[in-house]
């Protein structure tokens, strides 16, 4: 069953109703399901669907002659071939000049990385005689940097010619919740913080088991789905991959700063940033500033892909007992009772999203501005400081505190966060307080009174 992607679909059927040419280009990291949102949106129309290969010119034109005849002209595909591409795009021109087709090249960096000349060729098709067809062309690839640089980049042969650009991401929380809809509302939580809302992991989910079966099913089994995909994604995308698992083991121990990060690997700076912006292109590593800050010297790097996160948290420090058979007893002594904390970044990633979700509903105080994470030093109390989640335009901020945990949050939390807000000098200010277990009765009372504070419990974000 086809989940999600809803506003990509619609946009574009939209382009394919305009009638003339489209150039779509798709792009995102692996197991994110740009294959499936191409396949439903081809799936009633005349289209053409070709997979590269990790091969030369010569053999992904064949198959691709094998592709296209399969639908224009069965008799010929297995025998008949285009003798280059150039006339392989002639005979493309030549069935969409008069009636709509749609021409989906996946893994096209495969076939750009084969062959060099196409994006020339292609190029130069698009400019003679495409542009005056009814050809809906796709570009997809899985390879981001070479999308973003070599497709859409303006040194690219391809720049200015696509006419929309996916990127597609992960599922937020509330996209991922039809895979999950058999689990209690803290399992569904919890199933998404170690998926990362990759659709392809969440098809993986036994609705029959329980959260922490498909854990260890996922994960603590050495045949399973997820023991050792982050090592066969960095193998897959990178060139160095032993050099990347060392950095990404690094911010996992607790490494944020460029400094810290190339010490702990024994690299130079300069090097380390370099394989650090390769990793930020994949979506497995973010640079975080303090949602006010503008200055890069107090940025930060932390694992933005959740699995990721869980894989080195938890699964990485005990492959010797999970290759052993022992992944139920790595999950009681070493997961259970630390789920709770791992879960905290999870939540404030959840909580907003759900700000988001009611910007949508016009349900803030305002139209939100920038939203993240804030951190900086108090000068008074002469200490460091953290807000979970910040949102501000103008005169107006939102200051919320997320908390996943067993115990009902009581007022001090609300009081450390009023204190927090001194440290500001905005004009309006709302104070939103998040929890998994809800709020004790003097809490509720104080919110009451305040006028400015919402409490939000997680079984009421649904």
């Amino acid at each position: 069953m086809f989940i999600g992607r809803d506003a990509e679909l619609k946009r574009l059927n939209e382009m394919y109703a305009s009638d003339k040419f489209e150039c779509a280009i798709i792009y995102g990291r692996r197991r994110v399901g740009k294959t499936t949102l191409i396949k439903e949106f081809i799936k009633d129309k005349k289209a053409i669907y070709f997979v590269a290969r990790e091969a030369d010119g010569a053999v992904n034109l064949n198959v691709f002659s094998g592709d296209v005849y399969s639908v224009t002209a069965r008799e010929l595909a297995k025998n008949a071939f285009f003798s280059d591409w150039e006339r392989a795009f002639d005979y493309i021109y030549q069935i969409s000049k008069d009636s709509r087709v749609v021409l989906a090249i996946d893994e096209y960096p495969f076939l750009a990385g084969g062959y060099r000349p196409i994006s020339s060729i292609l190029q130069a098709h698009i400019d003679a005689r495409f542009q005056e067809s009814k050809l809906f062309l796709i570009l997809c690839g899985s390879s981001m940097s070479f999308m973003e640089n070599q497709v859409l980049g303006y040194k690219s042969p391809l720049y200015g010619r696509r006419t929309a650009q996916f990127k597609i991401t992960p599922f937020g929380f509330f996209e991922a919740l039809p895979f999950l809809e058999s689990f209690s509302k803290e399992d569904k939580a919890v199933l998404y913080g170690v998926t990362g809302g990759v659709p392809e992991y969440l098809n993986k989910i036994n609705s029959t088991k329980s959260a922490a079966e498909n854990i260890i099913d996922l994960f603590l089994t050495a045949s399973g789905a997820l023991f050792e995909e982050p090592s066969n994604l960095l193998k897959q995308e990178l060139r160095e991959p032993a050099t990347y698992n060392g950095i990404i083991e690094a911010i996992a121990d607790g490494a944020s700063r460029l400094n810290e990060i190339a010490t702990k690997c024994g690299i130079e700076s300069n090097k380390c940033a370099k394989y650090l912006n390769s990793l930020m292109s994949l979506g497995i590593v973010k640079k975080e500033l303090p949602v006010t800050e503008t200055s890069s010297k107090r940025s930060i790097y932390l694992l933005d892909d959740m699995m990721f996160r869980f894989w080195y948290r938890f699964v990485f420090p005990n492959m010797s007992g999970i290759v052993s058979s022992l992944g139920s007893a790595v999950f009681d002594s070493e997961i259970a009772t630390e789920l709770p904390a791992y879960m905290g970044l999870v939540f404030e990633e959840i909580c907003k999203q759900y700000l988001l979700e009611q910007a949508k509903k016009n349900a803030l105080p305002f139209l939100p501005g920038k939203i993240g994470r804030w951190w900086g030093n108090n000068p008074h109390e002469k200490r460091q400081e953290e807000i979970d989640v910040l949102t501000y335009r103008k005169g107006s901020a939102l200051f919320c505190e997320c908390k996943w945990r067993k115990a009902p949050v009581d007022v001090d939390v609300l009081t450390a966060l009023t204190e927090k807000t001194h440290l500001f000098h905005y004009e309006k200010v709302w104070l939103w307080l998040f929890s998994k277990t809800g709020f004790t009765a003097r809490l509720v009372s104080r919110a009451d009174e305040g006028g400015n504070v919402r409490l939000v419990r997680f079984e009421d974000m649904f």
